[in-house]
């Protein structure tokens, strides 16, 4: 197993992209903290994988726009299975309007999340995390391509990206690696209750959908130690969609 001895944070862990991370680092020999937002699905998480075998799993309700929130999460991580050695910011929201009906409550919500979210954990991971710590920010394949109505998730999204390559910058003289995954169409319920999708307004052929497993093992590899020469970088797992002319 890749992770043996190691202590992981999946952000947005009790469901779709998160659950499949959470699951799969677990499986790969990880001590895993399921961060979400509600304490019943945080639990019935944690216990359900927990009740694979060990190593152990720990549920914490954090709401990861908020920095207090986040410190209580790492010292809770770290009070039960000691410094994190990787962190997966996965949590993530999106909001559907037009531009010109977008309020700075809006902008604030969606950002928030899907990008201080990303910058408050790794803040941690920085006063935290020992020498072959590992970042893995999950941003999408918006932060490249997008579509309408959706300005504040791509916008977060690209700047997501931008963070993590700074991130891997003032993390290398620290020992810690930091990269994105920019998953394109994935079978969650956050895709088909897209309005976007729903109304045709975007058309995704089914080739062209993944797996939340599918992001799951690119995110295994890339904080595993077989991954311990790349940093900074940005991986499209999309199916190849992203590439057609």
């Amino acid at each position: 197993m890749r992770l043996s001895e190691k202590t992981a944070i999946v952000t947005g862990a009790a469901s779709g992209i998160g659950l499949a991370i959470a699951k799969k680092l677990h499986e790969e020999g990880a001590r895993v903290v399921i961060a979400d937002l509600d304490q019943g699905r945080v639990d019935a998480v944690a216990e359900k994988i927990a009740g694979q075998g060990p190593p152990e799993v720990l549920g914490v309700v954090c709401d990861v726009s908020n920095e207090v929130a986040v410190e209580r999460c790492c010292e809770l991580a770290s009070n039960k299975f000691g410094t994190p050695d990787i962190i997966v910011n996965n949590a993530g929201l999106m909001t559907f309007k037009a531009l010109e009906e977008l309020t700075s409550a809006d902008w604030v919500r969606v950002l928030g999340v899907d990008l201080l979210g990303a910058a408050h954990f790794t803040r941690q991971a920085f006063l935290r995390m020992k020498l072959g710590g590992s970042i893995a920010n999950v941003s999408s394949v918006h932060a490249i391509q997008t579509s309408p109505l959706v300005a504040p998730y791509a916008a977060a999204k690209a700047a997501l990206v931008s963070l993590t390559r700074t991130s891997a910058i003032e993390g290398k003289a620290r020992g810690i690696r930091a990269n994105a995954v920019l998953p394109g169409a994935v079978d969650t319920p956050m895709l088909w209750s897209n309005p976007n999708i729903r109304s045709g307004a975007e058309v995704v052929d089914s080739s062209d959908v993944g797996k939340p497993t599918d992001i799951a093992g690119a995110v295994a590899f890339l904080v595993s130690d077989e991954a311990r020469f790349i940093s900074g970088a940005a991986l499209v797992v999309d199916g190849g969609r992203l590439a057609k002319l």
